[in-house]
C-alpha cells in the first residue's frame, strides 16, 4: 500500500523536480552588503572572506548538486535515492538559508538598539533588551559542537522565542519559528580570531547587529 501511494505521487514530484533541474543554478552565493573588512574588529576580514567565499559557497554548490540528483532520482522513480538525499538537502539547504540571513543580520558598526515593533516585542516577551541578549547568548554559547542560536517569531503565539539548532538545521523547517536573528557558532565563524572562547565572540556580535534588518523580518512575519 505504501509503495502504491508513493508511486502515485511520483508524477507530481517529477514535474516539480524537473522544473528544479531546469533551474538548477538558481541558488547562487549572495553578495555581501559590505566589504569583508567592514565588520572589523569584531569579525576579521580573513574570517569573513573564508566564511563567505568558501564555506557558504560550498553549501550553495552542494545544494545545487543535491537538487539535480533529486530530480534525476524522482524521474527514475527511485524512492530509495530520493530518501537518501534528505540529509544533503537539509544540511546544504540549511547552510544556504542560515548564512543568507546571517550576513543581512550584521552591519558595520551596528545599527543601534532595536526600535519600533521589534523593541516593543522584546520588552513584552523578555522584559528588556538586555535580558533578551542574556538569554540568547546563554543558549547560543551552550550549543554543543556546531550550530546556531536564534531569535525567532512564533506565528502561533505571536511572540518572540529563543531557540538553537544543531549543525545547519534551518530554524523554520525544524521548529516552525520564523528566523529573525541568528548567531553562527560553527568554529569557522570565529576560531581564527577568538580561538575556543566562544562567549567572547557571542558577546561581541551584538556590536555589529543590524536590528533594522531584524525588525523588518519581524514585521514581514507578523503581516503574513
Amino acid at each position: 500500500m505504501l509503495a502504491s501511494r508513493i508511486t502515485k505521487q511520483l508524477p507530481r514530484l517529477t514535474t516539480v523536480s524537473m522544473q528544479a533541474a531546469g533551474s538548477r543554478y538558481t541558488h547562487s552565493l549572495p553578495d555581501l552588503p559590505y566589504d569583508y573588512n567592514s565588520l572589523e574588529p569584531v569579525i576579521s576580514a580573513e574570517i569573513m572572506q573564508i566564511h563567505h567565499s568558501k564555506h557558504h559557497a560550498t553549501y550553495v554548490n552542494n545544494l545545487n548538486i543535491a537538487e539535480e540528483k533529486l530530480a534525476d532520482a524522482v524521474a527514475k522513480s527511485d524512492v530509495s535515492a530520493v530518501i537518501g538525499l534528505h540529509g544533503a538537502l537539509k544540511f546544504n539547504g540549511g547552510g544556504h538559508l542560515n548564512h543568507s540571513i546571517f550576513w543581512q543580520n550584521l552591519c558595520p558598526g551596528g545599527s543601534g538598539d532595536p526600535a519600533g515593533p521589534l523593541a516593543e516585542a522584546i520588552k513584552r516577551d523578555f522584559g528588556s533588551f538586555d535580558v533578551m541578549k542574556e538569554k540568547l547568548s546563554g543558549s547560543t554559547v551552550a550549543v554543543q559542537g556546531s550550530g546556531w542560536g536564534w531569535l525567532g517569531y512564533n506565528k502561533a503565539s505571536g511572540k518572540l522565542q529563543i531557540a538553537t539548532c544543531a549543525n545547519q538545521d534551518p530554524l523554520e523547517a525544524t521548529t516552525g519559528l520564523v528566523p529573525l536573528f541568528g548567531i553562527d557558532v560553527w568554529e569557522h565563524a570565529y576560531y581564527l580570531q577568538y580561538k575556543n572562547v566562544r562567549p567572547d565572540y557571542v558577546k561581541a556580535i551584538y556590536e555589529i547587529a543590524n536590528w533594522n534588518d531584524v525588525g523588518a523580518r519581524l514585521e514581514d512575519a507578523m503581516a503574513k
